[in-house]
């Protein structure tokens, strides 16, 4: 019977996390440190795609990607990619050497822990995550 009861409750989880990920709008944040206060789409596209490795002010910038269901959702509303696509940019950008992919945490938490101790930092997550340590530069726009 638990067996039933964990399935049961596994699948309820399954089925609403895509509803909780559609509620919430995805944010850019920063360090609550960092000087800047507000980038446009195409600076943080720059950033994310490593075609610019610094903040506007010319701070170098450490972006961090999040491992989990926020990551494929962030870069399908940013730059309307899927997450394939994106990982086979990457692949043939790492290979020139001048720039890195952003550094990949496992999970949300992760890149909050994250921002929250490194100032020049720059991630996204889900608006109800933001904490005190970090401020938001931009939101994305949910269409749903």
């Amino acid at each position: 019977m638990k067996t039933v009861a964990a399935k049961f409750l596994l699948t309820i989880v399954v089925w609403l996390s895509p509803a909780k990920i559609l509620a919430d709008d995805l944010v850019v944040v920063v360090n609550e440190a960092n000087t800047t206060i507000a980038m446009s789409k195409a600076q943080v596209i720059d950033l994310f795609m490593g075609r610019y490795v610094a903040f506007p002010n010319g701070d170098k910038a450490a972006p961090v990607d999040s491992n989990d269901e926020f990551r494929a959702l962030f870069y399908q509303q940013l730059i309307g990619m899927s997450l394939a696509r994106v990982n086979a940019y990457w692949s043939r950008i790492k290979f020139t050497g001048r720039v890195r992919p952003p550094l990949m945490k496992s999970t949300t938490e992760d890149v909050v822990d994250f921002i929250e101790a490194t100032s020049n930092s720059i991630g996204y997550l889900p608006a109800s995550e933001v904490t005190d340590g970090m401020r938001v530069i931009y939101r994305l726009q949910n269409d749903n």
